[in-house]
């Protein structure tokens, strides 16, 4: 793991940032619209599609289900067809791993999963248990795991524990309606995180031409045709937000261009936590059509105010708003966000030991993370195979010298090319 040739020396900033950078499309909507698509009564269409890791291992999985998924010139022509057994590479992707049993359960024959080491943690049951609720066979709790697809279950209500991540609720109403009866989902567990994702899901339902009932903790996804359509796919708010944290901690300004004034992303968020800790954000007119440019500037004397938030809505963004509060000149408290210990790596015990490890002050507690400010310093910040980490390395580094991030290349799990992206931005 310390092998220098995987270390990546992070640019520090000599001055405050300014800078336009252009965010490839979503992980979370276009693996949606790839899930959709393979399941829609004729051809689709996705616009803009995220090219990235995540991505291109959800395609591999659909075709080696039986869906036609081709790229031409960045747009992805896919062409629903039988479905049949095959063999699942799930990597270290939450939504491959989450969203594709459902869609093997439609399979007529045998679908195996597997996935990289790091993926046989990550917590599985309540999705493997909850198709075993509804009548399918699936063999295991965890990665590696087998779905025997019947070509039509039967579907119904099943009660799961969700806290752990929303992505279980999503991956049983994405392929909802094509089983016979539907699913009713209901969430039995603790305060459900990451509920935009799952709003996400239900928005994408409806504009596939999906009938869906919401209720307190339960969605109701009924039978019925999936529509074929053309999916746009916003920039990905989430991989944005790193390049707006260097606004904010070297005071220079950071424009994103095509951000949406209406969004299911939780990456839109950073907009209030940025302007919480200090910082000026708007949303500019964009010099032609209706799109518009979110500039962030952070403030002039580098001074971030500290934020005590509930993130449970928005845990992925945990790791940017820790590195932007181990540089503040005040503490903060991030809360609610207990279920990102199952995420590409526990990601509280990963960012206190690698904050610490720069001199910084960090607690863990049950649910979240204290940052008490503290002058850092140099070192090896570790990834742990974990994209948001990298990317939380990297800001840090912007202010304190001689930090030196651990397998960059990780970030290409969801943003390929990031450290050129950042070395262009940082050098102007």
């Amino acid at each position: 793991m310390d092998d220098m040739t995987a270390l990546w020396p992070a640019p520090t900033a000599h001055g405050p940032i300014r800078w336009t950078q252009h965010i490839p499309g979503s992980k979370s909507i276009t693996n949606r619209a790839y899930i959709l698509a393979a399941l829609a009564d004729y051809p689709s269409v996705i616009e803009n599609a995220l090219h990235s890791r995540d991505t291109d291992l959800m395609a591999d999985a659909l075709r080696a289900l039986g869906v036609g998924v081709r790229d031409t010139s960045g747009t992805v022509h896919i062409e629903p067809g039988p479905l049949h057994g095959g063999e699942v590479k799930c990597g270290l992707a939450g939504t491959v791993m989450r969203f594709v049993p459902p869609v093997a359960a439609l399979a007529s024959g045998t679908v195996v999963f597997d996935g990289d080491p790091q993926a046989r943690a990550r917590p599985m049951n309540t999705i493997l248990d909850a198709l075993r609720g509804l009548g399918v066979n699936v063999t295991g709790n965890t990665l590696p795991f087998t779905v025997e697809g019947n070509g039509a279950p039967e579907g119904g209500a099943v009660e799961i524990d969700a806290s752990g991540s929303s992505q279980f609720v999503s991956g049983l109403l994405l392929a909802a309606p094509r089983f016979a009866e539907g699913i009713t989902v209901r969430h039995t567990g603790r305060k459900l995180p990451s509920l935009p994702h799952i709003e996400m899901t239900v928005a994408m339902l409806r504009l596939a031409g999906v009938r869906v009932d919401v209720g307190d903790n339960t969605w109701r996804v009924h039978p019925g045709p999936i529509q074929g359509r053309t999916w746009s796919i916003e920039p990905d708010l989430s991989n944005a937000t790193p390049f707006l944290a260097a606004a904010a901690v070297t005071g220079g300004t950071v424009r994103i261009p095509h951000w949406p004034l209406a969004t299911t992303q939780p990456g839109d968020v950073i907009r209030d936590i940025l302007e919480r800790m200090g910082c000026e954000v708007e949303l500019i007119a964009a010099d032609s059509g209706p799109s518009h440019d979110l500039q962030v500037t952070g403030p002039a004397d580098g001074r971030l105010q500290g934020i005590h938030l509930d993130m449970s809505d928005i845990g992925e963004l945990t790791p940017t708003v820790a590195a932007l509060a181990a540089l503040a000149s005040t503490p903060s408290e991030l809360v609610g966000i207990a279920h990102l210990r199952g995420h590409e790596t526990d990601r509280l015990a990963a960012l206190n030991t690698e904050i610490n490890k720069l001199g910084g002050r960090c607690e863990e507690l049950h649910d979240g993370l204290r940052i008490t400010p503290a002058e850092l310093h140099g070192g090896v910040w570790h990834s742990y195979a974990d994209h948001r980490m990298a990317t939380a390395g990297a800001i840090i580094g912007l202010i304190v010298p001689g930090v030196k991030v651990e397998d960059v290349q990780t970030t290409a799990k969801t943003l390929p090319g990031f450290e050129t992206m950042w070395e262009d931005m940082v050098h102007g």
